[in-house]
Parts: C-alpha cells; structure tokens; sequence
C-alpha cells in the first residue's frame, strides 16, 4: 500500500518525491485500545500550499478510515534542491 501511495500522490504531481521508510513499528491506542503494529511512514517533498490538496489525496487513497497525515515546514535547505520541489509540484 505505501509503494501505491506514493506512485498516486507523485503522479498527481502533487509530489516532487517520496521516501518509504519502514516497516516501523507503532505502539498506539485506537478505538479505545492499546496496541501495536508494523506500518509504513511516508516522506513527501511537497509545496506548503499545496498541503490541503495532499491531504484530501491521501484520506481519499488511505485505506485506513484515520490515517496520520502531517507536515514538517523545511526553514532552509538547498536552493537547487527547493526549487526542484517547487517547479515539479507547481500547479497546472
């Protein structure tokens, strides 16, 4: 499933990239109980504007009814590096 995500969110290009990391392990509560299980976290190199769209994408494609989706802003980084993210993600 995470290889699928990531190929939907990149070829939406709402995307530049993403890295599977994992399977990690998870110790949670859900739904009232306490557990733990393997997933798989994704990291999307991605506009800050366009993080609504990426949110809807993922709830969409996510087969879980609660998934985590959350963003981490990038405060500096390598010019080359930020404008690839920026142009391959640019809205149409």
């Amino acid at each position: 499933m995470a290889v699928k995500l990531a190929q939907s969110v990149v070829s939406a290009r709402l995307a530049a990239g993403v890295q599977i990391v994992g399977p990690v392990v998870s110790v949670f509560w859900h739904q009232g109980e306490f557990g733990t299980g393997e997933e798989c976290q994704l990291l999307l190199k991605v506009r800050a504007d366009r993080c609504a769209e990426i949110e809807s994408h993922l709830l969409e494609h996510h087969p879980w009814q609660n998934p985590e989706v959350s963003a981490v802003r990038i405060v500096d980084g390598a010019q080359a590096y930020l404008r690839w993210a920026e142009t391959t993600t640019a809205p149409s």
